[in-house]
């Protein structure tokens, strides 16, 4: 991406965000593994492609993303050199000079290896009394926000009644109902995984690998591996 002179700044960001959460949508190239270069900054990792699909092309696609197609954790292979600071659970306001926004990590826990459950409304940050002392007392909040969650079996774990909110509540602002009629939102149901600690930590192991080798289902060489991994999600 540093290569690419049209993007800089915020935007390079969101497209490494992209590249790193969603590697079916749109084009990346890979110029090394994380593993490898753990001093370079992120960026460097990815290299422009052009792409062909417009906007109308990428909506369908997102709609149809499933869990699997999400890479929930993709800086797991740099905690080796930079190990998790929890002090990233805090949930509340955070300041910049004049600038106030909310910071609500319990909206996207399975970022964090927890079980999604239903989050808490939306931070009012102009009802903060002093940002300061919440920050310096970070450890009740993330208290707070993992306490009622559990260490994911799984990287797309969730509570049992957090999809029901999600179509519900998120997913009808993002696609509103059409004009002419009111519609039914379904409830979607994904594979939750194996029920068996086991059975999950080799699903977990497999899918690991194949994304660290960019592995696509239709590759021969692959298949075994494709084909063990939908074995251990069955079970």
């Amino acid at each position: 991406m540093y290569s690419c002179k049209q993007l800089g700044g915020y935007p390079t960001l969101l497209q490494c965000w992209i590249h790193e959460y969603f590697p079916t949508v749109g084009k990346r190239g890979e110029n090394w593994k994380p593993v490898d270069n753990c001093g370079l900054p992120r960026a460097m990792r990815w290299s422009y492609r052009q792409g062909v699909l417009k906007v109308d092309d990428l909506r369908p696609i997102l709609e149809e993303l499933t869990p699997t197609d999400v890479i929930w954790r993709p800086f797991e292979d740099h905690r080796a050199w930079r190990v998790f600071d929890e002090i990233c659970l805090y949930r509340g306001c955070l300041k910049w000079g004049e600038t106030v926004v909310p910071y609500l990590p319990d909206r996207c826990l399975r970022q964090f290896g927890y079980r999604q459950y239903v989050p808490s409304p939306p931070l009012d940050c102009m009802m903060t009394t002093d940002i300061d002392v919440d920050c310096i007392s970070y450890h009740q909040s993330v208290i707070a926000v993992i306490g009622s969650s559990t260490v994911a079996t799984t990287p797309s774990d969730v509570e049992d009644n957090y999809l029901e909110w999600y179509y519900r509540v998120s997913h009808p602002r993002l696609v509103p109902p059409h004009r002419d009629a009111p519609r039914e939102v379904p409830v979607l149901v994904y594979d939750v995984g194996p029920s068996d600690p086991d059975w999950a930590r080799v699903s977990t192991l497999i899918h690991r690998y194949l994304r660290q080798v960019n592995a696509e289902e239709e590759d021969p060489q692959f298949s075994d591996l494709f084909e063990a991994l939908h074995i251990s999600r069955s079970h």
